[in-house]
């Protein structure tokens, strides 16, 4: 019997839609029929890595032409297009390395991973392919700079930043880990450089309220909000004792102010230097030094308290008393006013930091025990009361009233809403970015923004992109290029930072809709008929930061009237990552007896190797070694040694990487078993959303399903021939298809892929039982299977005598009449345990099933010789007995 011929029938249907432009969809002055409704379904862009695809990326591309393939076939304009971020440090490390020019490497990177995409027959419209680095691209993100730059928006600042001399360049906080840089492993230490910065703090209420309308997953939702922060208090102004200085701190607990021991300043904060005493100079410089090589992150997560005090005390405003006042890593000076009022009786880390340093503790709200932690709690305030301001007795919400009424009436202090969020520092010490369009005159009069008319601000072709080891990035290395004249005539020099990488993917999805425009960003009819973006799919890992600027982006876009909408994705789904395949591990010890995953633990010491060490429960030193699949079966919910099933072995599947071996190609799963099973088992495997292992076995059994789907349609012996059936379909056979139909459409819809292909699985098995496939039968059934597997249905709709290609015919409408069946199977059950199943009339009586029940030949087993107690019915579903 013939295999399934996917080679041929991929290859043949992939150069079809290329060839005809199947996808392509044209704009709305291009003759769009704009009567019909528009889906813009979209994933987050890829950056074309020179090692390819991975089986993680046809997941979410996979879902998206899912529903794009689907939405045509219900009469929906459909915008599904595809391009890539393509600026980014590993082209630019790739450069340094090799003297190869980041245009060429990235070029080469976008042919391989187009080449890949298209061999899996995604429906993308390629006519709207773009990338971040095509200057007729970056020519509208230097746009968008100049009307940042027009409102307010962007400024240049002087800003403590993480600056790494190895990568030279600026690095965001997510990028340094444990003082070091992500990549490369760089050392990072942090200085204050002058950078451009936009003001997203602006919009930062904005960016909170909108939240509500989105159809976002609930867990990112919760990130922006955090991320934002957004918290009601009060700044109060504390003097310093013996200068003439101010420490202003925000405080969302400004009833606790009587419980202020101590104040924390960030080592960055300017007043640190002033206030510091002789005796404390040197032990705060050598803090100061040292936190400098940390980053944000690490700063606020550590779990060890670190401080200094600089021998300086505050008065505190609400009762004279003195406060010392300490410096401290996990205060930082760009969030809130970069100093703190610590009330160690009511704040957690106030509580550590305090006891780590031995520093008074004061209750000022009963209810707790501070002996053992702060009580942050409410109830009535204590020890709160002095000649100016008296909170005594009053509960938490009355108290920061009380104290807030007081501390505007005497000056010392205001109501203030504070965020988290902090402006985001918009510039890179890069070569391969989007260069500003800022020159900076040679008489210092400061950064002048260039006319509309000079765009797009090109990067030069030069042969040398190493960093230069001082804040200055590589572009300054090229005199020709920097050097310049100003607008006005006057010697110049441009500005050699470039933008950072998201830059570029802040606004692509309006690009999308109008990539040819050299006169506008986007036209207005375009934006108005197709935004927002009616499903975005991507990556967890993007839950803040690009969905953050994005959104940021798009509400300046929507200020100056370019967009129509305040949010540009309507409606966000992220696909779960694909894990290796499970790995089984058996433990042994140093005799080769092997020990049960239960009885061993790993320790916290280290070999030669610095390995962690694994013992059993008795002390023995054990080690993991890996067993094949097979060697293992199934024993609850566990596995366990064939060889012996009082061994359990621990069954765990990694994250893939090239170190554990485990990287699957999806070229290699295509050329053994198609796209059509590649993108099949990937629906299959789970839900979307969630977290999978990979199985090649798993892929098998899905292209045993498309093969066995193959055969109900062609001849095995001829490869030619239909087998399919001019008969009438039977009332059996139109229920097992509008089933199908119903489930698939209704799963389509709510992005349940894994349980619609479970129906056609379904079906194609009942089929298999007929015998022969009616052909009243057969068009319906491939164009459910058209979505999920284009290839093979493309093919066999062709095998049918169609000529024109599937992808715009109408999707099967199901018939209510043969959504219900004239029988129903009954569970039947014997003091609450299954004892057999019964298929009845879908309108029998009670009695009726209740007889046919007893009947059984099993349930009469055990109701033989017994008193029935209670009889249960529950219609079309069980009956019980109890006896």
């Amino acid at each position: 019997m013939a295999a399934y011929p996917h080679h041929d029938i991929e290859a043949r249907w992939q150069r079809f839609w290329a060839d005809n432009q199947t996808f392509r969809t044209p704009t709305v002055r291009n003759g769009l029929d704009t009567s019909k409704p528009a889906y813009y379904v979209l994933d987050m862009f890829p950056y074309p890595s020179g090692a390819g695809l991975h089986v993680g990326h046809p997941e979410g591309y996979t879902a998206t032409d899912i529903l794009a393939r689907y939405k045509r076939m219900r009469g929906f304009n459909v915008l599904h297009p595809m391009g890539w971020d393509a600026f980014g440090l590993p082209a630019e490390q790739y450069a340094i390395q090799t003297g190869t020019h980041p245009a060429i490497t990235t070029k080469r990177n976008i042919e391989r991973f187009r080449e890949q995409l298209q061999a899996l027959g995604f429906s993308y419209d390629w006519s709207r392919e773009l990338a971040t680095t095509d200057p007729d691209y970056y020519r509208w993100t230097q746009w968008i700079f100049l009307k940042l730059h027009e409102r307010g928006l962007a400024y240049l600042d002087e800003v403590p930043v993480n600056w790494c001399e190895g990568l030279g360049t600026v690095l965001a906080n997510e990028e340094v880990i444990d003082g070091k840089s992500e990549r490369g492993g760089f050392p990072v230490e942090r200085r204050y450089l002058k950078q451009w910065v936009l003001r997203i703090t602006e919009y930062a209420d904005r960016l909170l309220e909108d939240l509500d309308g989105l159809d976002w997953p609930t867990s990112t939702l919760e990130m922006q909000r955090h991320w934002i922060g957004r918290s009601e208090g009060a700044e109060v102004d504390f003097a310093v004792d013996g200068h003439d200085a101010t420490i202003t701190v925000f405080t969302t607990r400004p009833d606790t102010l009587f419980g202020a021991t101590y104040m924390v300043l960030a080592p960055e904060h300017s007043l640190v230097a002033q206030i510091t005493t002789d005796a404390q100079r040197p032990a705060v410089q050598d803090y100061v030094d040292e936190t400098a090589r940390k980053s944000d992150l690490e700063r606020t997560e550590g779990k060890e308290k670190t401080g200094v005090f600089t021998g300086a005390y505050a008065v505190n405003p609400a009762n004279g008393a003195p406060v010392p006042i300490w410096v401290a890593d996990y205060v930082l000076a760009t969030y809130g006013t970069g100093a703190i009022m610590a009330v160690p009786g009511h704040d957690v880390r106030d509580y550590a930091f305090a006891q780590a340093f031995d520093l008074p503790i004061v209750e000022v709200v009963a209810g707790g025990d501070l002996s053992a932690e702060a009580f942050v709690g409410d109830g009535p305030h204590v020890n709160s009361s002095s000649e100016y301001v008296s909170l005594d007795g009053l509960r938490n919400a009355e108290a920061k009233a009380a104290m807030l009424a007081w501390l505007e009436a005497s000056g010392a202090g205001r109501r203030k809403v504070n965020y988290k969020l902090r402006d985001w520092l918009f510039a890179r010490q890069r070569f391969w970015g989007e260069p500003f369009p800022v020159v900076f005159p040679e008489d210092g009069s400061g950064p002048i923004v260039l006319p509309e008319s000079e765009l797009p601000v090109r990067l030069p072709e030069t042969g040398d992109y190493r960093p230069s080891g001082t804040p200055e990035g590589p572009l300054a290395a090229v005199t020709e290029w920097v050097e310049t004249v100003a607008p006005d005539g006057r010697p110049a020099r441009r500005e050699t930072n470039t933008m950072p990488n998201w830059a570029g993917s802040c606004w692509y999805y309006l690009r999308y809709l109008d990539p040819k425009n050299a006169d506008k960003l986007v036209d207005p009819a375009e934006e108005n008929y197709w935004m927002p973006v009616d499903l975005y799919v991507g990556g967890a890992e993007h839950a803040v930061l690009h969905l953050l600027y994005a959104r940021f982006w798009h509400k300046v876009l929507y200020d100056i009237g370019v967009v129509t909408t305040k949010e540009p994705f309507q409606k966000l789904v992220h696909q779960g990552m694909i894990l290796g395949e499970v790995e089984y591990t058996a433990f042994r010890d140093e005799a080769g007896a092997f020990v049960s995953r239960d009885d061993v633990a790993e320790t916290e010491e280290k070999d030669e190797m610095d390995k962690t060490i694994w013992r059993a429960s008795d002390g023995r030193r054990v080690e993991g070694v890996r067993v094949a699949e097979t060697e293992v079966e199934k024993k609850g919910d566990g596995f366990v040694l064939k060889s012996d099933a009082t061994i359990r072995v621990e069954a765990r599947a990694h994250k893939m990487s090239k170190s554990r071996g485990n990287v699957v190609n999806p070229d290699d799963v295509v050329k053994e078993y198609g796209a059509d099973s590649l993108r099949l088992y990937e629906m299959f495997m789970g839900p979307l959303e969630q977290v999978k292992p990979w199985s090649t076995r798993g892929v098998d059994g899905v292209h045993r399903f498309l093969a066995r789907a193959w055969r109900l349609f062609v001849d095995g012996e001829t490869d030619g021939a239909t087998k399919l059936s001019d008969d009438a379909p039977t009332k059996e056979q139109l229920q097992a298809l509008h089933r199908t139909i119903q489930k698939v459409t209704d799963d389509i819809e709510a992005m349940r892929f894994n349980t619609a292909i479970s129906a056609m699985m379904e079906f194609v098995n009942a089929a298999t039982k007929w015998g022969a496939l009616p052909k009243a039968l057969a068009g319906p059934f491939v164009l459910l299977l058209a979505p999920f597997a284009p290839h093979m249905a493309e093919e066999l709709w062709h095998r049918m005598g169609n000529t024109d290609t599937l992808a715009y015919a109408p999707w099967p409408e199901t018939d209510a009449r043969y959504l219900t069946s004239d029988t129903v199977e009954i569970a039947v059950q014997v003091n609450g345990k299954l004892r057999g199943t019964i298929t009845v009339a879908a309108d029998a009586s009670k009695d009726d099933v209740l007889a046919q029940a007893r009947a059984h030949e099993n349930v009469a087993k055990y109701l033989d010789g017994a008193a029935v107690k209670k009889e249960v019915f529950v219609p079309r579903r069980l009956v019980g007995f109890v006896v």
